[in-house]
């Protein structure tokens, strides 16, 4: 049976943040036909299990195949909660994860502050569903060679988007036409059973120069 006859729907998972119009994440929800979007929380009840619950709610809710859209700290909540879930994923797109471990400019949460909430030790077992990251190399909240790394242990396709910040509105995104190319390929990677492949152990880069523990979920 092929994925033409049964499209999948995108489920959006936004980061650390409140509803933002002119967010990317935003403005693709408003032009899918089969989407649904995880609500966002903002940055002040860190509680990373309530976000996990909430992917999980979100993702339960959805009938057929599913592909998830994560940002930022949406990455991390997603790599917590594909340790937790049954939920079959057909991909992840994995866009521009930020380094927990390390200090973040003013106005993020601080390093302790997320380790009590529950984000850290943040996931690195392989994910059990095919995903790509789409690292940048001027992001101010994770350098490029560790989200390479990052990358590597998920089994992720790693994409080199270039200097695209966080790839946010304060970095000028607003509108990333990408994103939907991405979840086009993610759909459609289905071997001729229509069923995902396995993720890949290793990490596949591509260079675009235009331009994720507990006890499993019931």
């Amino acid at each position: 049976m092929s994925h033409q006859r049964h499209p999948p729907t995108v489920l959006i998972v936004p980061g650390l943040r409140d509803h933002v119009a002119a967010h990317w994440q935003t403005l693709l929800a408003g032009r899918l036909a089969r989407v649904r979007s995880v609500p966002p929380m903002g940055r002040e009840n860190l509680d990373c299990a309530v976000r996990v619950e909430a992917i999980e709610r979100e993702a339960r809710a959805i009938d057929g195949p599913l592909v998830v859209v994560a940002h930022s700290g949406g990455v991390v909540m997603l790599a917590h909660w594909a340790q937790r879930t049954r939920r079959t994923v057909r991909g992840a797109l994995l866009a521009t994860p930020p380094d927990f471990d390390a200090p973040m400019p003013e106005g993020y949460p601080t390093v302790q502050a997320l380790r009590d909430g529950g984000w850290l030790p943040v996931p690195m077992q392989p994910l059990p569903f095919p995903s790509i990251v789409a690292a940048s190399r001027n992001d101010p909240l994770a350098r490029f060679e560790q989200v390479e790394a990052m990358a590597r242990q998920w089994g992720s396709r790693l994409v080199d988007l270039g200097a695209v910040g966080h790839l946010n509105p304060a970095s000028g995104y607003g509108e990333w036409p990408r994103a939907e190319a991405f979840i086009t390929e993610l759909a459609t990677a289905t071997d001729e059973a229509g069923t995902p492949p396995e993720p890949r152990a290793g990490q596949q880069k591509t260079q675009e120069k235009s331009h994720g523990q507990g006890h499993p979920l019931p």
